[in-house]
């Protein structure tokens, strides 16, 4: 099984997290782990799962304007911040339109902040959303990974991300092999 895991990461969280779904798929899928600035259409062309995942911002995918907020948040002096070197590109929002048809199975994780959905907004909804009318078929429900205020991982987040992508790939891999009948 082929997959390609697409991330945007500001801080290096989500990073993190599609890493360690990646490590979760195991020895017995082919796969390659991008920043959105690298996942050119073409790469999804082969994929048997594409994963998909970015930071929530102002409770969805972020903006030009919330990326810009991002970074100057890191400027800051003393803010204890660090921009992931992945963060300069385009968001996931500008990616999924230069996208057409995709037609393989997919999933969606986002991180946002350990607070409750209906405060924090959830971006895997949306990325979920942009997918299925790409042609995707989800693998899972959408997932949230959560971070703390001091924008850390949350103790466990990167175990139960690499828990998530064992599942992803017992879930795709009976999708494929039913598609191959």
């Amino acid at each position: 099984m082929r997959t390609v895991i697409v991330y945007e990461s500001m801080y290096g969280n989500t990073r993190v997290i599609a890493d360690a779904i990646g490590r979760g798929l195991g020895l017995d899928s082919e796969t390659v782990v991008v920043p959105v600035a690298q996942a050119h259409p073409e790469l999804l062309d082969a994929a048997d799962l594409v994963v998909v995942g970015g930071p929530t911002h102002v409770h969805s995918l972020s903006r030009a304007a919330t990326r810009r907020s991002a970074r100057e948040a890191a400027n800051q002096p003393g803010s204890g911040l660090t921009m992931d070197p992945g963060a300069k590109g385009p968001g996931l929002r500008d990616w999924f339109t230069t996208l057409g048809r995709v037609d393989t199975a997919a999933a969606a994780f986002d991180t946002r902040l350990d607070a409750p959905p209906m405060f924090t907004g959830r971006a895997s909804k949306a990325i979920a959303r942009l997918l299925r009318r790409r042609g995707c078929t989800m693998a899972a429900k959408p997932e949230s990974f959560l971070v703390t205020k001091d924008n850390r991982l949350r103790a466990g987040e990167e175990d139960r991300a690499c828990a998530w992508g064992r599942q992803l790939a017992g879930q795709a891999a009976g999708k494929v092999a039913a598609a191959d009948r």
